[in-house]
């Protein structure tokens, strides 16, 4: 049964792709009480800058999960870490070290650079992990880390851009964690073309699942969806209607 259903409202967007994408604190504010009220339990989100920046910078952090929090109290928030952000390892763990407001869980895309070492800080100051999984270096990363263990949940996030390839490489991902034995809490998503191929099929699998605005732009119809909230409604309605709760 599908559990979890997360809204990931901004990814690496910008205004130009879509008018609706939140950039500022308030803007994200608001976006996730529209998403939490259409039926989301967590919000991920990629903090911005000043500039509309992807940002690890601990003001922005503090910004963004202040203003998220007076809106949807009690909903967990998490983060991206990813590299490109910034792209220097040692740079990135420094300012995720220097954070002084914590989110409820960050992204940590294990077949990147440093991801053991960003894990572990993650751990030691009480922040979940979820182990993002997009290919099978990730995933011999994460289960020769011995870190798996410790973590919040693992998400398989597939990049390729035909469903069945990405089913392929989803077959591949299960079978590695399974073989070795782990069987924490699975949260499965698509990008583009299979974001919504890939909700259903985690809620055939019964995992955890997300959508919004860094996943894809249109409504299962194909249709510009207006906000991230349409999108987090026609994925509740689709738990819904295969009888998950």
């Amino acid at each position: 049964m599908t559990g979890l259903l997360k809204a990931a409202i901004n990814g690496g967007r910008t205004l130009a792709e879509h008018p609706g994408i939140p950039v500022t604190p308030e803007q994200q504010a608001l976006v996730a009480a529209e998403s939490v009220s259409a039926g989301a339990a967590a919000i991920h989100l990629h903090v911005r800058g000043p500039d509309g920046s992807e940002s690890l910078t601990a003001t922005d952090v503090a910004a963004a999960l202040t203003a998220i929090r007076a809106a949807v109290p009690g909903i967990p928030i998490g983060v991206s870490t990813g590299a490109w952000i910034i792209r220097d390892t040692e740079s990135r763990l420094k300012a995720i070290a220097g954070w002084t407001l914590l989110p409820d869980f960050a992204s940590v895309n294990f077949h990147e650079e440093g991801s053991k070492q960003l894990a572990e800080l993650l751990r030691t100051r009480g922040v979940g992990v979820e182990a993002g999984l997009a290919n099978t270096r990730g995933a011999e990363v994460l289960v020769d880390s011995g870190l798996a263990a410790r973590c919040l949940r693992v998400m398989f996030e597939p990049q390729e851009g035909d469903v069945d390839t990405a089913l392929g490489m989803l077959a591949q991902l299960e079978a590695r964690l399974d073989g070795a034995g782990i069987r924490l809490p699975r949260l499965l998503h698509g990008v583009g073309p299979t974001a919504w191929p890939l909700i259903d099929a985690a809620i055939a699998r019964g995992y955890d699942t997300r959508v919004g605005f860094e996943d894809t732009l249109t409504l299962p119809d194909g249709t510009t969806a207006p906000g991230n909230a349409a999108l987090v409604a026609a994925a509740r309605g689709r738990i819904e209607a295969r009888g998950a709760s």
